[in-house]
C-alpha cells in the first residue's frame, strides 16, 4: 500500500492539469464565483439607481442618438438623387460649354455666340420698347407697347431678385459683362436671358400677327439663346430650363395684370 500511494502522489505530481494555476480551469473556486456574482449584483444595483437617478432628458438622448448615426450614414433615397442629378447636370454643362474660352474646341465660334446672346439682354429690348413707343401713333400699338416694356421691368426684377437668393455659380468661372451689371444678371440660376426669350417669345405669338415661318423662327431663335447660354459657359442646362420656364410664367403674370389702353394712355401723358 505505501508504494502505490506514493505511485499515485507522484503521479498526481506530475499532471500538469493538478497545478494550482489549472485548478480554476478544471473546478473553479467557490470564493471566485461568489465574489463576480457579488460584485455583478452591486454593479447591477448601481445602474439601476443611476438609470433611477437619471434625467429623463439624458435618457431621450442618448436613445436617439443611434438613430441620428443612423441618419448620417444612411441619407436619404431624396438626398442622394438631387445630389445624382447635379453631378449630371454640372458634367453634362461642362461638356456643352464648347465656347467657354479661347482653348476650347468652338472657341473660335466665341463671337458669335456671344452676339447671339446679346439679342437676349434686356438692355437692348427695353431701349428698343421706348423708341418703337416714341414713334408709334395708334392706340393698339401703344398698348401692347406698354405692356411689353412693363413685362421686360417685371423680367428683370423677378430674375435678380432670384438669383440673390439662389447665388448659384455658372459651370466655368466666366466675369459677367457690362450688360449683365446693368440688368444685375450676375449668377447662374435662373437664366436671365432664357427667361427673357421665353417671355418675348410667347408675347410676340398671342399679340402679334405672323405667319408660320416667323412663328417657327421665333420659337426657334429661343432655343437658339438658351443654347448659346450654356455653350458659352455662362449658365448650366438646369438654369436654362428654369429660366424657361420662368418666362413662360411671367408671360401669364403679365397677361393677369395687363394695361388697358385708357391706363397706357394715360401713364403716357404723364411720361
Amino acid at each position: 500500500m505505501p508504494a502505490s500511494q506514493s505511485r499515485s502522489r507522484a503521479r498526481d505530481r506530475s499532471n500538469v492539469l493538478n497545478r494550482a494555476e489549472f485548478l480554476s480551469l478544471n473546478q473553479p473556486l467557490k470564493g471566485n464565483q461568489e465574489s463576480r456574482s457579488s460584485g455583478r449584483k452591486q454593479s447591477g444595483q448601481a445602474g439601476a439607481a443611476g438609470a433611477q437617478n437619471a434625467n429623463p432628458k439624458e435618457r431621450r438622448q442618448s436613445q436617439q442618438l443611434p438613430e441620428e448615426d443612423c441618419m448620417q450614414l444612411n441619407p436619404s433615397f431624396k438626398g442622394i438623387a438631387f445630389n445624382s442629378l447635379l453631378a449630371i447636370d454640372i458634367c453634362m454643362s461642362k461638356r456643352l460649354g464648347v465656347c467657354a474660352n479661347r482653348a476650347s474646341s468652338w472657341g473660335g465660334a466665341r463671337s458669335m455666340i456671344n452676339l447671339l446672346g446679346i439679342t437676349g439682354h434686356g438692355i437692348p429690348w427695353i431701349a428698343g420698347t421706348l423708341i418703337c413707343l416714341v414713334k408709334s401713333s395708334t392706340l393698339a400699338g401703344q398698348e401692347v407697347l406698354m405692356n411689353l416694356l412693363l413685362a421686360l421691368l417685371l423680367d428683370i426684377m423677378i430674375v435678380a431678385g432670384l438669383q440673390k437668393l439662389a447665388k448659384r455659380k455658372g459651370p466655368y468661372d466666366i466675369n459677367p459683362g457690362l450688360l449683365d451689371y446693368l440688368t444685375m444678371d450676375t449668377y447662374a440660376f435662373p437664366a436671365g436671358h432664357a427667361s427673357r426669350v421665353a417671355m418675348l417669345s410667347k408675347f410676340f405669338l398671342n399679340h402679334l400677327v405672323l405667319a408660320i415661318p416667323l412663328r417657327i423662327l421665333l420659337v426657334l431663335w429661343a432655343l437658339c439663346v438658351g443654347l448659346s447660354r450654356v455653350m458659352i459657359g455662362r449658365h448650366h442646362i438646369t438654369d436654362v430650363l428654369s429660366g424657361f420656364v420662368f418666362g413662360y410664367l411671367q408671360f401669364r403674370l403679365v397677361e393677369l395684370i395687363w394695361m388697358s389702353s385708357n391706363t397706357c394712355q394715360m401713364l403716357i401723358s404723364i411720361w
